[in-house]
């Protein structure tokens, strides 16, 4: 938590101490989103790529004035740790969970746990396993074993690890597909799943059966929607912008993956928008899940 002092320097030059309650205070008042699943919506912050970058605490604002609360971290656009902690708490946002590299926790694990502490997060997911042109089981295995150092490392600072489903990995295996090879190897103590509905969908595979299946280690959701029509592809990690639309207007069966999630034990869920369109898209996907019936 960075002091008051830190706070104060590190926002936009000319904010006063009293503009900034003023403005934490607008920002508490602002609407917040209802759903009906378990725990609250977030925003991946990866959907505002092109605009944090340029316009940081703008960014946020607008992130905060539809309605979320939480945020899961992508990176830091160009400021440190510090300089955006301080920019979410002047939003009235919370990063609740970072996204962080597989080679960052492979060579920087202590960085990686302090950056992720000072952004507020109690939570480390890594997003993609590097690979080259197929994923195969020794990336399965090589990966497995970062993630149980990192568990342990995280376990032992009062945080959490986990591992994003991103399609790749739903091919077969001796073990089922090679998703199934990686939570086999890695410890179910020390390593949850984050599960990309969009991804694991486009790769494959049944993102509710996958939930079923790997029940109690399922702590959190992407939630995107893919258009209809479009293709899907075994082992295929990503897909076209144009791919991504707005919840409820694609090809996933929500009820049924949000009920799914639930009685798998996932508690947080995250929209995530790879469109072109984020501010245009992230609106209605929050209005369907406030209006959604479980």
């Amino acid at each position: 938590m960075p002091s008051r002092r830190d706070f104060l320097t590190t926002l936009a030059a000319g904010l006063t101490a009293s503009a900034l309650a003023d403005r934490w205070a607008m920002a508490a008042g602002a609407a917040s989103i209802k759903s009906p699943v378990n725990g609250p919506i977030g925003l991946q912050l990866w959907s505002l790529r092109e605009y944090l970058p340029k316009d940081l605490s703008g960014s946020l604002a607008k992130v905060r004035a539809m309605g979320f609360t939480d945020v899961e971290g992508a990176g830091l656009w160009k400021h440190t740790a510090s300089e955006l902690r301080a920019a979410l708490d002047a939003a009235g946002l919370r990063c609740t969970s970072a996204h962080m590299g597989l080679e960052r926790l492979r060579d920087d694990l202590p960085g990686a746990i302090a950056e992720a502490k000072e952004l507020g997060a109690g939570t480390i997911v890594c997003p993609w396993i590097t690979h080259k042109d197929a994923f195969t089981a020794e990336d399965a295995l090589k990966a497995a074993e970062v993630f149980n150092r990192a568990g342990k490392a995280t376990k032992d600072a009062g945080m959490r690890l986990g591992y994003h489903t991103h399609g790749y990995e739903m091919v077969p295996s001796p073990d089922g597909t090679l998703f199934d090879t990686l939570a086999k190897a890695a410890d179910p103590q020390l390593v949850h799943f984050q599960v990309d509905v969009f991804h694991t969908y486009h790769g494959g595979a049944d993102p509710v059966a996958l939930m079923t299946k790997y029940k109690g280690r399922v702590r959190s959701l992407h939630l995107k929607d893919i258009k209809k029509g479009y293709p899907r592809e075994t082992g295929k990690g990503t897909a076209t912008p144009d791919a991504d639309v707005p919840l409820g207007t694609g090809q996933i069966d929500w009820p049924a993956v949000l009920r799914a999630a639930m009685k798998a034990g996932a508690t947080e869920y995250y929209i995530e928008d790879e469109s072109t369109d984020p501010l245009t898209h992230i609106p209605q996907s929050v209005a369907y899940l406030q209006g959604l019936k479980l």
